[in-house]
């Protein structure tokens, strides 16, 4: 329905690497301008061809006014997704691209849908209520068991 979207960020490089881990999922992939100066301030993902006359594409990059990027209060983005397995895949690789894990339960939603191998970034955690005690936390993820034949299978 939409020829792009275009969603301003003050960290390109970061958005890069989110985007390409989740919209992979989604069997998406980095467009191609061949525009030097377009690439330094933008990425995007989904259809680009002839210069743009033939385009359906989710655009990140800086603000043309070189101004900070700000959130967009009532922004919202729809991706076609095939099926409700690419959903779940999507979202577990989401969380595990820096999403925003609230505690253990998300942590064990990836692990049990995708192919992490138990280890979670650190930024995924930086949201977490700081009111939450430690301690807690190290007792729920205590409780969390890895299926390791899943996680050692190889192809």
């Amino acid at each position: 329905m939409f020829t792009y979207i275009y969603l301003g960020t003050n960290d390109l490089e970061r958005a890069i690497r989110f985007y390409d881990a989740t919209l992979a999922s989604l069997r998406l992939r980095r467009c191609v301008t061949g525009d030097p100066d377009w690439d330094r301030m933008s990425a995007g993902w989904g259809t680009y061809e002839n210069n743009g006359a033939r385009e359906l594409a989710l655009w990140v990059g800086k603000p043309f006014d070189r101004q900070p990027a700000t959130v967009g209060n009532g922004s919202m983005v729809a991706f076609h997704a095939r099926s409700w397995t690419e959903v779940d895949d999507f979202h577990a690789i989401a969380l595990a691209h820096g999403g925003p894990f609230e505690g253990p339960e998300e942590v064990a939603y990836v692990l049990e849908r995708s192919n992490a191998q138990g280890f979670v970034g650190a930024s995924s955690f930086e949201r977490l209520p700081v009111e939450q005690a430690i301690v807690g936390l190290v007792k729920e993820f205590k409780k969390l068991r890895v299926d390791v034949n899943k996680h050692n299978r190889v192809g």
